[in-house]
Formats: structure tokens, sequence, C-alpha cells
């Protein structure tokens, strides 16, 4: 296979740079859409907001699922503050210290946009003596509104409202040396490979060995993405999502991650071995690993009670839920499991 750099990076640019935060997908799933409809691969929507693509394969009686999410941390606005600033509730599992000093979107129900700024209320070092120690929690933080506004009334009268939506400015950008850094790479990145896979095998007239479906989520971030809408026909469910890394660990940023046991507990042992088998015919460099504060859409569906074979695999992404950042050639490895796997026979 060909791995497309420069498609793979453009779609990538893309997803990161449309807002999603759980629960306000809306915008990033009719983009997902569209792009199967180019490829002339029919798609449909759950009533959650969720896409599936299907590839029909010689095996009909027996599916595959691969899913990735597209949905990511952000938060809500939980209070608008006497002052005019806005104190924020939590989408995900993220720390303030993240998010603090990031640029931000809010999104009003009204359909306006405006810019602000997440900062600790005693950010000025010149007034705060605690600024540099005062703890970073929901009660210090609050956003900066780039609008005239000192008191809750004006900030109204923009628009803005308990239960808006407020989204964070991802940054993206890659180097030369081939690092990609933005946040939300998890999991946009597993996302945009997942549709360069489809798009690859319908440019070459690929028949799949056993019907595929492509399941693009957007619920992930809070646990219920990919748990429902699961052909009864699928044996075997494989998550594309990000491999953790950190102390004790053995992903990077070059490889891709196969991950043997997470929060929720082991994955599937012969479909694990499976891919790891064809990460060493296929010269595919790849790390096992194990993410002990993690869970995927593969164990949501397995905890729903579905009886599927589920796997976990993605790009290694370092410093995952703040500033991420993967490597071209993390990509390409998962590319190239993808489709090892996706043409490989179903173990019995």
């Amino acid at each position: 296979m060909n791995f497309d750099e420069k498609s793979v990076v453009a779609l990538l640019k893309r997803l990161v740079e449309t807002p999603s935060p759980s629960g306000y997908t809306n915008e990033v799933m009719q983009l997902i859409a569209s792009e199967f409809e180019k490829m002339g691969v029919p798609c449909k929507k759950t009533n959650k907001g969720a896409v599936i693509a299907t590839l029909e394969g010689k095996d009909t009686s027996r599916h595959r699922l691969l899913t990735a999410h597209t949905d990511t941390l952000g938060a809500m606005v939980k209070e608008i503050k006497s002052n005019g600033r806005l104190k924020l509730t939590m989408i995900g599992g993220f720390r303030w210290n993240a998010v603090e000093g990031e640029y931000c979107k809010i999104h009003t129900s009204c359909g306006r946009v405006i810019s602000g700024t997440i900062l600790m209320h005693q950010t000025t070092v010149h007034v705060y003596e605690d600024a540099g120690t005062a703890k970073r929690s929901a009660d210090n933080i609050e956003v900066r509104i780039d609008e005239k506004v000192t008191t809750a009334d004006e900030t109204r009268s923009l628009g803005i409202e308990v239960g808006d939506f407020v989204s964070f400015e991802p940054r993206f950008e890659v180097t030369n040396s081939g690092f990609v850094k933005s946040r939300h790479l998890d999991d946009k990145a597993s996302t945009a490979l997942l549709l360069e896979l489809v798009r690859s095998l319908k440019e070459q007239g690929t028949e799949l060995p056993h019907t595929t479906h492509f399941y693009i989520s957007n619920n992930e971030e809070i646990g219920y993405g990919g748990n429902s809408n699961i052909p009864p026909e699928t044996v075997e469910y494989i998550a594309v999502d990000m491999g953790a890394i950190g102390d004790g660990q053995t992903s990077d940023e070059y490889t891709v991650s196969i991950c043997a046991k997470d929060s929720t507990g082991p994955y599937h042992y012969e479909l694990t071995r499976q891919l790891t088998s064809l990460c060493k015919e296929g010269s595919i460099p790849f790390k096992l690993d194990i993410y002990p504060f993690y869970g995927s859409d593969a164990s949501a569906a397995i905890r729903a009670g579905f009886d599927v074979r589920h796997a976990l695999f993605g790009p290694g992404i370092e410093s995952s839920h703040a500033m991420e950042r993967t490597h071209i050639d993390s990509l390409k490895a998962t590319s190239q499991l993808l489709h090892a796997y996706v043409n490989a026979a179903m173990i019995d």
C-alpha cells in the first residue's frame, strides 16, 4: 500500500479545526458524511449522531467493524459571573492546567461564535500573590471574553447563556521533522486514517474478505460512543484510538500501538495476537502496551452486552488530553496495520 501523507494530513487538519466537543458534533459529522458520499460509499446516521459506512465483502455472514471518534474534549458555560466572565464545566477527562491560557470559542445557541481566553482568575502576578500557587479548579478558571463586557447582563446581551458549548483552539502544525502537533489528535488522527483507508480501498476496487463497517462515533469522550447500532453479524470490533505514552509505557510516536489491556480489562487475546502477527509479517513497526487509565468504544460495546471480539490499536499520541503530538511514522504504521487487518481472513 502507498501511504498518502499529504491527503491524510490535509484531512486531519480539516477535522481538528472543526469544533466538536462531545455533545456539539453536528458540523464535524456532516463533514464525515460528505467525505463518504464523495467516495460513493453509502452511510447512515444513528439517532445519537454517529455515522456508519459499509463496504460489502466476500463473506457477508461474519462482519467486521472498525471505529474511531470525532468528539473531543471541551467545556460548557456553567455560570455567567458578575464581572461578565464565564465559569466552565468540563466535557471529558482533562485537567484545567492543560487548557489554562488557551484561546477558545463560545458557541451560542443563537448561532453566534465569540472568541475568548481560558485563564485563572488570579492570573495577574502584579495583583495576586498566589498567581502561581492557586489551585487550577473550576472555581478559579474563567473565560475572558473578547467583547466589551463588565457585567453578567452585558455578557447575556451577546447571546451567551448557561449551557453554551466552548471549544478549544487546536493550533494544528506539522513540523519539518515530521511531527504533527495539535489538540484533539485523540481521536481525529484515527478518524482521518479510517477515511483514507476507505478512500484507498474504493479507488483500488479492493473486495474485502468480510463485510466491514466503518463507525465514526461522536460520544466516546463521555463513555457511550460506539456502544449501539452494531450490526448483529459483527464478529470483530476494532477501536482505532490513540496509544498512551508516558512512564512505564512502551508506546511511542513512531509506531502503531496495540493495547492488550486498559482500565476495563484485557482485550480479546486471539484477535490481539492476530494484530501483532500481521505487524511482524508485514514488517510494520509496533508496540504492545497496557493503558492504565483508559477506555475505548470497543470496551463500551462489551459493557453494553455485545458478543464481539474486541481489540484496540492506533497511533501513539504524546501528552494526551493536553497539547498532543504524534509523528508521520506512527500514522503510517497505523495505516499499514489497518490495510493488513481488513484484507486478512478472520480468525476462526
